[in-house]
């Protein structure tokens, strides 16, 4: 009877193996190895940190903002110190399209101061009664001016190179905040074997990726004059510049922090207290004990 059993097991598994479909399920299989093994390999390179992959970009260092903490918000003089980086250093060449002056009410400025900002600039306006366009000073709800009328003459002016609009630089980037520091303070010498053609508007910068960028060196020690007394160095405009846009770009982040938070410590209460009546509540009708007579 034991031999009889182990032939009739071993027939089954004869018929298993021998299964019609068998063929095309190790055909299938063989597909998928054929494109999922290449995609595994793409996705560890990819896990590999990028500093390894290419080696043109000077990758920047990694600073402690203190915007970037979950309990942190923006250093508000450092916004306004930026504004006035960009307003005398950077705004020449590039624009911030999507920043308005009403948005510094509340942050960086009073009302009245940035009125008197806006009331700086000049504005087209029209038509009026006779269809003619006219200049106004500015107002709260104008936006920032841009430094070029269009692309074709910015291009023109910087030999070919497009100033970038900065109103989402740092997102724009990767490390945005990180980069934006290193780029700007990160101007060198170029290395032995480099050539970078000045006459061309190129100038050396390790972060940039091919290291050559068309933009010139901006920041130099005591460019700006700071309002609070802040000494102007190149690292500290920097600093505040990049703070600056890093907060143009997300305006809204300390509010979204503050709701945030409050809404974890609202759970952790409910938690709190579901815990509490679970326990007080259930835990006696858990552990009593029925005793019946009989």
């Amino acid at each position: 009877l034991a031999t009889v059993s182990h032939r009739d097991s071993c027939e089954e598994c004869l018929q298993v193996v021998l299964h019609p479909s068998l063929p095309a399920m190790f055909a299938k299989a063989a597909t998928a190895a054929k494109v999922l093994l290449p995609a595994a390999a793409g996705a560890a390179a990819l896990a590999v940190p990028s500093a390894a992959a290419d080696g043109d970009v000077l990758h920047p260092a990694q600073y402690p903002w203190s915007h970037n903490g979950i309990f942190s918000s923006y250093d508000v003089a450092s916004i306004r110190r930026g504004h006035q980086v960009y307003k005398e250093v950077c705004s020449s060449c590039h624009s911030m399209k999507f920043m308005h002056y009403r948005n510094l009410v509340g942050v960086c400025y009073t009302e009245d101061e940035a009125k008197v900002l806006a009331s700086e600039i000049e504005v087209e306006d029209g038509p009026d009664d006779d269809g003619e366009m006219f200049e106004r000073p500015g107002k709260l709800n104008d936006a920032f001016p841009a430094p070029y009328a269009n692309e074709e003459q910015a291009r023109s002016i910087n030999n070919g190179a497009l100033p970038p609009d900065l109103s989402l630089i740092t997102k724009a980037r990767h490390d945005g905040d990180n980069y934006l520091f290193a780029l700007l303070t990160g101007y060198k010498e170029a290395p032995a074997g480099v050539v970078v053609n000045e006459e061309a508007g190129q100038y050396y910068n390790p972060y940039f990726p091919g290291g050559k960028i068309g933009m010139p060196k901006q920041l130099v020690d005591g460019a700006v004059e700071y309002g609070d007394g802040t000494p102007s160095t190149i690292s500290q405009m920097a600093k505040d510049v990049t703070t600056f846009l890093s907060w143009a770009a997300e305006p809204h982040q300390d509010e979204r922090k503050r709701a945030g938070n409050k809404f974890i410590l609202f759970v952790l209460v409910a938690a709190g207290v579901t815990g509490w009546y679970k326990r007080m509540r259930w835990a006696p009708l858990k552990n009593r004990k029925i005793s019946y007579r009989v």
